[in-house]
């Protein structure tokens, strides 16, 4: 990658730190802008401890300069990725500020989940260089990165932002109609929605059915997605089941009612210590750990 040099990320938490850790590590000079004192001071720790964790070198983070003005950060560089809260007026405001700041031939990335790119790049002048880039979060740790192009988005920034990412070790997927959710997200939240109303139903409790999933086609897939599945199974066979099990599927057309009411009463998982089931603290963290070091395990296994 001769193109791009410098990389600047707007939002220095969770996901910014990591997406700054995935380049710092590539060799990029990477600029975060973070405008809260905290996690400003914090950032360059997070990571170190972050690779350390990995066992990789912490001298990475000389790698990383943290400033509190997104003029600073913007300034010279070849690729941004915007990593701020999920919200859209937010997102906005952010990128009409980076169009004037950014040199003209920077390619803007938006970290947004489930947000249509088309919407945040309403107004802009430059939407031809404006492109989705979902991380999954931790984006050291999982592969997948979604680029979605926006109907204004040219194929040299799309092309350019692909090479990008599997240069620092991603997977790039290329998301080609610009849908709230993309991919990944439409999937993962078609099977939650299923979920949900399924306990909501009695069919079964939320333990039983993570362990149905967990132990079931949940095994396949690193290995096997759901088309290949079909494939393999044969299409003739997939219309027969579907055929049968397609009407009796949840049909909500919102969020379940079981789930709101859930949020209502103050149930929201570990943040509270009860949601669709009850956790400790001690089986908060282990469960942590446990997807952490599958998430190690799996990763050494690409490399």
């Amino acid at each position: 990658m001769t193109e791009i040099k410098n990389v600047a990320v707007v939002g220095g938490g969770l996901m910014g730190a990591g997406i700054a850790q995935v380049f710092a590590v590539a060799g990029y000079r990477v600029t975060v802008f973070e405008p809260a004192e905290d996690a400003r001071r914090s950032l360059r720790g997070r990571v170190a401890e972050t690779l350390e964790f990995l066992g990789q070198d912490a001298s990475v983070t000389d790698n990383i300069d943290v400033t509190d003005d997104l003029g600073v950060a913007a300034a010279g560089a070849d690729f941004v990725t915007e990593a701020a809260p999920e919200k859209l007026e937010l997102k906005q405001s952010i990128f009409r500020d980076l169009e004037r700041l950014v040199p003209a031939t920077c390619i803007l990335a938006s970290n947004t989940s489930v947000i249509p790119i088309t919407k945040i790049t309403q107004g802009l002048k430059t939407g031809h260089r404006m492109v989705g880039t979902h991380w999954w979060n931790p984006p050291y740790l999982i592969p997948l990165v979604e680029v979605v192009q926006a109907a204004s988005t040219d194929d040299v920034t799309l092309a350019l932002t692909m090479d990008l990412l599997t240069y620092v070790g991603k997977e790039p997927a290329h998301v080609k109609k610009d849908v709230p959710g993309f991919v990944a997200n439409r999937l993962q939240h078609a099977l939650w929605r299923e979920a949900i109303a399924m306990v909501a139903e009695g069919i079964c409790d939320a333990e039983t059915l993570d362990r149905c999933v967990k132990n079931s086609f949940g095994l396949r897939l690193p290995v096997l997605g759901p088309l290949e599945n079909a494939d393999m199974v044969g299409l003739d066979l997939t219309l027969d089941i579907h055929k049968t099990m397609i009407p009796e599927l949840d049909r909500s057309a919102g969020p379940h009612p079981f789930l709101e009411e859930r949020v209502k009463t103050g149930k929201l998982g570990f943040k509270s210590g009860e949601g669709f089931q009850t956790w400790t603290e001690a089986e908060r963290e282990s469960l942590r750990e446990q997807l952490n070091s599958h998430l190690v395990r799996a990763q050494s296994s690409r490399t």
